[in-house]
């Protein structure tokens, strides 16, 4: 039988006494310590850690999509292309989450429903954030976050600075696309209108690929996301159906209904729409 094996014995560090530890870096205590369920059942932990890690991932996309909307508007495009799809990759992990989170049934969410109160991912500022980043900008959204001067300051900020899809219209500008005036010089902070314009601008690049490649790159990396995107929005709208049904959500919106209307959304119309100008 072979001796059990003591990695001190190859030079591993066993002793961190003074010394910085992976759970220290990762500040594990509090993280690990950041579970407080409010009722006995034993799902309730489980949509605790579904939500957190959820958050803990739109951090990271919201680094990503802030970094690569700086890079776009430097014209430095190939860092913005590895960010996005860095981004698609994270709306991947987002999207495998809800397999986990369906394990749950609907007398297990019933359980501990009522312990929820008035709280609902409706209310995440981290999400509405990435929306607004992205390009769908929504005044209505600021409402749930007025009681916190701190978050409502951040959303509006992201109202007032170009978005990542005005950033890459204005990146196909500067390349010599004819993006419409109006498009560039739009306020910022309003609603996305699907513009004629900017569908012909993008159908130049798809008529010819190879020499736009660079926009045509972008293009398809902002598809990616977009893709991703509706697609987790279409697992939450199955997953919450499949556990509370027609019921209304925790923060008083229609629940399914809702998400249903948010299924509609287009981040980005104009690149869905060049493909059946083609």
């Amino acid at each position: 039988m072979a001796e059990p094996y003591d990695p001190a014995a190859e030079g591993a560090r066993t002793d961190f006494a003074g010394a910085m530890s992976y759970g220290d870096y990762l500040s594990l205590d509090a993280v690990l310590a950041a579970q407080h369920p409010l009722s006995g059942a034993h799902d309730e932990m489980l949509f605790l850690i579904q939500h957190q890690t959820s958050e803990l991932w739109m951090k990271l996309m919201l680094h990503e999509l802030s970094a690569a909307r700086r890079a776009i508007a430097a014209d430095r495009l190939q860092p913005a292309f590895k960010m996005l799809a860095r981004v698609a990759r994270i709306m991947e992990q987002l999207n495998s989450a809800w397999d986990v989170l369906r394990t749950m049934t609907p007398s297990d969410y019933t359980r501990f429903r009522d312990a929820l109160g008035a709280s609902s991912g409706f209310q995440s500022w981290q999400y509405r954030l990435i929306e607004f980043a992205a390009g769908n900008r929504n005044a209505a959204m600021l409402k749930p976050h007025a009681h916190r001067p701190e978050i409502l300051a951040l959303l509006e900020a992201e109202l007032a600075r170009p978005s990542l899809y005005d950033e890459a219209l204005r990146a196909a500008a500067r390349a010599g696309l004819p993006v419409p005036e109006e498009v560039l010089h739009r306020d910022p902070g309003a609603p996305w209108r699907e513009h004629e314009g900017v569908t012909a601008a993008w159908a130049e690049v798809y008529a010819d690929p190879e020499g736009h490649w660079p926009l045509y790159e972008l293009a398809e990396k902002l598809v990616d996301f977009e893709d991703y995107f509706r697609r987790w929005r279409f697992n939450h709208v199955t997953t919450v159906e499949r556990i509370i049904g027609m019921k209304r959500g925790t923060g008083g919106t229609g629940g399914v209904s809702y998400l249903r209307r948010m299924l509609e959304v287009e981040l980005f119309p104009e690149l869905w729409r060049v493909r059946t100008t083609l």
